[in-house]
């Protein structure tokens, strides 16, 4: 009786089969958990990405009304430049203290950070949502913005008369703001002129 019951492994075999299939179901288990959280990982990650990239290539800023130039005491030369500059629709704000303006004629580039007119532009809250203007254009704002060129900007040469000028305004996220003007054929002392 004793060896009937040893050769007869039909138990035992159906407890290994039990056995086995239970350890495929639990690494099958563990498996797609990994693989579904690697997914759902990179599924937000990838996410991040296209959120970031629009924000960076769509603009907060665009201009708003006209370029203007001031002639020099001397005339046939500008020594500053105007414009005025607005929150784009669903744009985010703009912090203009971390914006760097940079102008470029036919005879050199020069590049300025914001320092408070030290580096040769300032800006004005002409329109603000705040009593206080702050350093930040939102919504519905509009600043004015000068650029006083020569030795505070850096520009060793100013631009003359049928010259044409690109100014880039980079904030410190989205796309640059570029203003290419062409300076008009006579310029009179100490007068304001609109360029095109």
């Amino acid at each position: 009786m004793w060896n009937r019951l040893i050769k007869n492994e039909k138990g035992f075999t159906g407890l290994e089969a039990a056995i086995v299939l239970i350890a495929f179901v639990v690494v099958a288990a563990v498996f797609s958990y990994v693989m579904l959280g690697a997914g759902f990982y990179t599924t937000q990650k990838s996410q991040e990405v296209v959120h970031t990239g629009v924000a960076q290539a769509s603009s907060s800023l665009a201009p708003s009304g006209d370029v203007i130039v001031k002639a020099t005491n001397a005339g046939d030369t500008a020594e500053s430049i105007t414009f005025y500059v607005t929150n784009t629709a669903g744009g985010t704000d703009v912090d203009l203290d971390k914006t760097i303006i940079t102008y470029t004629d036919k005879d050199e580039a020069e590049t300025q950070e914001y320092g408070a007119g030290a580096n040769g532009w300032v800006y004005t809250g002409v329109i603000s949502n705040t009593a206080v203007a702050d350093n930040l254009l939102s919504k519905g704002e509009k600043y004015k913005i000068v650029m006083t060129l020569g030795t505070t900007f850096g520009a060793d040469s100013l631009p003359g008369i049928n010259e044409q000028i690109k100014v880039e305004v980079k904030p410190p996220e989205g796309a640059v703001l570029s203003i290419t003007r062409t300076l008009p054929a006579a310029l009179t002392s100490d007068n304001y002129y609109p360029v095109y």
